[in-house]
């Protein structure tokens, strides 16, 4: 088999065979393709496609790259749930220990990486004492003994995906559906579930801006997902505001606990309830979603739900008192409001900018070596369509560095669009994708 034979063939637009993807995939995370014949495939297949077929096989000859994690000790169907990416983007905290106190194990690896704050584990790391890093072994003795954990993901998990990201990064040929959905999809395989749940991002703090390639990248991943023998569901919801009102890394967690407690922003609690309703159903645990809402916010409001977060924090070596008293989480030295300069209506967020603001105050990284604050951020006083007086809080900012207050501050005004008219804020909820179809909510 020869590397010019298959580029040549991609390039005219035809259909790779399954054996050629797994040649090139093992041949570049070997070492024996070069970068630049893979950047010429990738550039191929960012012009030509792939088919669903194709995409699947790409997904399966990177799982097979590296390590896969085994859950086959967990009782229960395990099912992953995987955002895109955001701002303010706190599931993860709340949906963990919400869909285990309804009984559905929940075995989660996440990462770090890069972005506005840091992941789920940075996260997690403000509350003193929490132990991300566990052993196979323990990982899964402790799902089976409360019902969920959260760790880091092992260095060996698809490295296939690694090497070939990094040259995709470089190359201009990170936005093909085919690409990214293989690259998500190896990822969740890899470790281990055996249900797949997604949040698709769509819009200005969001990879897919535009919600028609946002239910693009839904539809490949699902259909992914079913090739391989895993249920997968997609929801593609709003990122064109912060999810939620914090963001940063420990107000994130102090918000999560809040939602928990049941007073969350309502975005959060509502999207944390459909997005935990779908994992229900897949687990087996609930027979509709309309039914595993009802289990959820039962759980949320019976103090279940919190409970297990304690419980989870316990397990893993971390301070409960932090969640029962979430003011002990760090604080920055410095808080700023952000007011209003005129009244009316808020028009519009740019979670982007938001976002980029969050992580000039440290709460993310530009790169690897980039060190967390945890203390540091931004929290939303107000959302899209809500009124507002001149000189009423809008945001407040949390930093450590007082002299970057002044820009941090431009930033978000400029970030936030006041008009004379009510607005009506973005739908939450665009639609969900199932192999059976998909169904569009607004």
């Amino acid at each position: 088999m020869q590397v010019y034979e298959i580029l040549y063939k991609k390039r005219q637009g035809q259909e790779l065979s399954t054996a050629e993807i797994d040649f090139l995939i093992e041949g570049y995370t070997r070492g024996t393709i070069p970068d630049y014949q893979m950047a010429a495939w990738a550039m191929a297949v960012c012009l030509r496609g792939m088919t669903p077929r194709e995409t699947a096989d790409l997904t399966m000859a990177m799982v097979r790259s590296g390590v896969t994690v085994d859950l086959s000790g967990i009782a229960g169907v395990k099912v992953d749930k995987h955002s895109t990416g955001g701002v303010g983007d706190t599931t993860s905290l709340v949906l963990i220990p919400l869909v285990a106190a309804c009984g559905a194990p929940v075995a989660k690896m996440s990462g770090r990486g890069l972005g506005h704050t840091g992941g789920t584990l940075d996260k997690l790391e403000s509350i003193p004492g929490f132990r991300v890093e566990m052993t196979p072994e323990e990982f899964v003795a402790q799902v089976n003994r409360i019902g969920c954990a959260i760790c880091g993901q092992t260095a060996d998990l698809v490295p296939a995906d690694k090497k070939l990201y990094a040259l995709r990064d470089v190359t201009a040929t990170v936005d093909s559906i085919p690409l990214i959905a293989a690259s998500i999809m190896s990822k969740k395989l890899a470790g281990g579930a055996d249900a797949i749940v997604l949040d698709v991002k769509t819009g200005d703090g969001a990879f897919m801006r535009d919600v028609e390639d946002a239910f693009r990248l839904a539809r490949a991943m699902v259909e992914i997902g079913t090739r391989v023998g895993r249920e997968t569901v997609a929801l593609v919801t709003d990122m064109s505001q912060p999810l939620g009102r914090a963001v940063g890394n420990a107000l994130e967690v102090a918000e999560a606990i809040e939602t928990l407690r049941g007073f969350g922003p309502a975005d959060l609690e509502a999207l944390c309830l459909e997005l935990g309703s779908h994992m229900l159903r897949l687990a087996g645990v609930a027979p509709t979603p309309e039914e595993a809402k009802k289990r959820l916010t039962r759980a949320l409001r019976d103090g279940s739900a919190l409970a297990k977060l304690k419980e989870m924090v316990a397990a893993q070596g971390g301070d409960v008192s932090y969640i029962n008293q979430p003011i002990k989480l760090p604080r920055a030295q410095h808080i700023k409001l952000v007011t209003a300069p005129a009244g009316g209506y808020v028009r519009r967020i740019g979670a982007l900018a938001v976002g980029e603001v969050a992580r000039f105050l440290g709460a993310g990284r530009a790169t690897k070596e980039d060190t967390v604050d945890p203390a540091v951020g931004v929290v939303l006083r107000k959302k899209v369509g809500d009124p507002v007086q001149p000189g009423e809080a809008l945001a407040e900012i949390h930093a450590n560095h007082p002299e970057r207050l002044p820009e941090a501050e431009a930033r978000l005004l400029a970030a936030i669009e006041i008009g004379p008219e009510p607005v009506t804020p973005p739908p939450l909820i665009y639609g969900v994708v199932t192999a059976a179809g998909e169904e569009r909510l607004a």
